[in-house]
């Protein structure tokens, strides 16, 4: 009978999660899908000139967006989680604030970018010393494409200026762009330059927002993982909104190391029409290699 009754409870209990847990998608998942169809049949402000007006807030709003916790004195604290186990590590249950190893060879995830054969051997090399050879921990800005969308635009009829929210040990304080809208060429000068997020200029296609970037320097990654990239990338963005909601599409174009052009998973941005929503300061790079400095002069 005791038996009988436990399994009774197990039955209760796991009908009750599943009840739950359909609960919590209707409100998260079918709410977001009613939601955003709502959202893309609001109407789409436009500026003076037809143009969409896509100024605003997009996203949280509110900083990155992580998983934090709070101490009993009301104090938060980002949480990083550890990198995978292995059979020869330890302490993986704990926040260590280490980055990721091993994620291309992992195959975390399914769209990646080709690389032509002779570079395997260092996109493995990179991807398995993430720890080492990531460019964020030297203090090095994120760069495009890997700083994805910006959190909050502002645009006018000749240009839009991207602000982009602090983004941990790369962002000091948060980056910016400013970018033309009116159709020019890249400048002929300027373009013989490197930039960590490269020379752009915008043009309108429709009512899609197209921003071409060139001139990059080789210093950042397209992404975790050893995602590198030469200074031969060019990378389209495409921003179409519609209604409160904006699709963000990029295509990677590098010939020196890819195969072909990488196409990145599309996004799909919601406009935050809080009156509170904020972009927090960045937090100051850290260098940790400061204390082992043995002479005075600057490196």
């Amino acid at each position: 009978m005791t038996r009988r009754l436990a399994y009774v409870s197990v039955a209760v209990f796991i009908a009750l999660a599943v009840t739950s847990l359909a609960l919590a998608q209707g409100r998260a998942g079918g709410g977001a899908r009613g939601g955003g169809a709502a959202e893309a049949n609001a109407p789409t402000p436009r500026m003076p000139d037809g143009h969409p007006d896509i100024s605003g807030t997009w996203g949280g709003g509110g900083g990155g967006g992580r998983e934090f916790e709070v101490d009993a004195q009301g104090n938060s604290t980002d949480i990083f989680p550890s990198r995978r186990c292995a059979p020869s590590q330890v302490k993986c249950s704990e926040y260590t604030n280490q980055s990721y190893d091993g994620e291309f060879t992992a195959r975390m995830q399914a769209n990646r970018p080709l690389y032509k054969p002779q570079y395997w051997d260092k996109i493995q090399y990179l991807d398995m010393n993430t720890n080492k050879e990531d460019p964020i921990f030297a203090c090095q800005p994120l760069g495009v494409p890997r700083v994805g969308p910006p959190a909050r635009i502002l645009q006018t009829a000749n240009d839009v200026v991207f602000l982009y929210a602090a983004g941990g040990a790369s962002t000091q304080p948060a980056e910016y762009r400013i970018i033309p809208t009116d159709g020019r060429k890249f400048d002929p000068v300027r373009s013989q330059d490197v930039y960590f997020y490269g020379l752009s200029v915008g043009h309108w296609d429709g009512d899609t927002l197209v921003i071409e970037s060139i001139a990059f320097n080789d210093l950042t990654w397209l992404d975790k993982g050893g995602l590198f990239h030469s200074d031969k990338m060019k990378v389209t963005e495409r921003f179409t909104r519609e209604g409160s909601t904006m699709a963000y599409d990029v295509i990677v174009d590098d010939p020196e190391v890819l195969i072909e052009p990488w196409h990145m998973t599309p996004r799909r941005l919601r406009l935050n029409t809080s009156p509170d929503a904020f972009l927090p300061e960045g937090l100051p790079c850290k260098d940790y290699d400061h204390d082992n400095m043995v002479t005075q002069i600057r490196h």
